[in-house]
């Protein structure tokens, strides 16, 4: 038999399941709500929602959440129930029953391309300083930051100013002592000293830089630590070679020895093995390469039957073994006397000497 409903009860109606939807697509999940006889309403609507409008449930159905601001437009109205109507709510202003359109799209606006900054007039000041030989770039920025430099009688003192070309430089008074009491130093480099970085094994050639080592410490200026800073090496001379290698801490005179620019000529004495005929003197002389790169003209001749005298004016890494290498010759020593006006004269193997104020290179 069946089960009469009590007498106080309203019309009975099956309690709905509590089904979870789908997930959405972005992977969460809406369960849905399980609805008890005292909470039933009016049947929920299965249709998706399309209107832009959001809905809280309440109990007796589903009504909008809020009212529609004044001057609005509403996007959509829809039925109670589940059902679409295409009666006067849907076809009002809508001849076709469509559905109504959405906001018109706007395509968003490109940046424009960023126009081209301009290039910045002038030269740096430190390019120009170096380029005229007042000092080395380094040295000028240094320099510059204490404002010991006017260009056109005003004084610099920010980094990366940028000057016409042929503006007038002047250093300040502070700026020409301490270049007055920058040293170069004139060492005879043994075999077995690297020129300047040290290798595994191999000591740097400004160790021998020290007042015992010093060749005219009786006669000449006295050597004092501070001069060992900033010391560099202006030229290379390599581990199995000997001879005049140049250390100084002014700028200005490095760049006139190592600089691209640089015309200063070295001479080296060097003694070769191996069979060298008139072709291949020739070919020291001017048309030989290193590294795909052109060598430019050197003066080579012969001194004696295994001695030969080579002017340089330019310095590649092992530039004179290489090329006797390419003419089929082998270096067995290799001296440097000169550099510029400056010989090595009598300075003995291992000593150094002060740049005098009368030598210039």
């Amino acid at each position: 038999m069946a089960r009469k409903p009590p007498p106080d009860a309203g019309p009975a109606h099956p309690v709905e399941e509590n089904h979870a939807l789908p997930p959405a697509e972005g992977g969460c999940r809406v369960l849905g709500v399980r609805r008890t006889e005292r909470e039933e309403g009016p049947a929920r609507s299965e249709a998706p929602r399309r209107s832009g409008v959001r809905t809280r449930f309440k109990p007796g159905g589903l009504k909008p959440a809020s009212a529609t601001p004044a001057g609005a437009v509403e996007a959509s109205a829809k039925p109670a129930s589940g059902k679409r109507v295409a009666g006067k709510a849907a076809s009002q202003g809508r001849p076709d029953g469509a559905r109504p359109a959405g906001p018109k799209r706007v395509p968003a606006s490109r940046p424009d391309p960023v126009a081209e900054r301009p290039q910045p007039e002038g030269v740096r000041l430190s390019k120009v300083m170096a380029e005229r030989g007042l000092c080395s770039r380094r040295e000028a920025d240094a320099i510059i930051e204490r404002g010991w430099v006017f260009v056109e009688g005003e004084r610099i003192s920010e980094l990366g100013t940028r000057i016409d070309p042929g503006a007038r430089i002047e250093l300040a008074p502070e700026a020409q002592k301490r270049q007055a009491g920058q040293v170069t130093i004139l060492l005879h480099k043994p075999v077995g000293y690297v020129s300047g970085q040290p290798e595994p094994g191999f000591e740097p050639a400004v160790v021998l830089i020290g007042p015992d080592n010093q060749h005219d410490r009786k006669t000449a200026q006295r050597f004092h630590p501070s001069h060992l800073y900033g010391l560099a090496p202006a030229g290379r001379l390599d581990i199995d070679s000997t001879g005049l290698l140049v250390l100084t801490q002014n700028g200005r005179i490095a760049r006139r020895l190592i600089g691209e620019d640089s015309k200063v000529d070295k001479e080296y004495l060097v003694r070769v093995a191996g069979h060298l005929d008139e072709p291949g003197l020739a070919l020291l002389n001017h048309g030989l390469e290193l590294d795909g790169r052109k060598l430019r003209p050197a003066k080579v001749e012969w001194v004696n039957d295994d001695q030969l005298r080579f002017v340089l004016r330019e310095g590649r890494k092992r530039q004179i073994r290489r090329m006797c290498e390419l003419v089929g010759l082998r270096v067995v020593g290799l001296k440097r006397v000169r550099i510029g006006r400056v010989m090595l004269g009598d300075l003995p193997l291992g000593e150094w000497r002060y740049l005098r104020p009368d030598e210039e290179f």
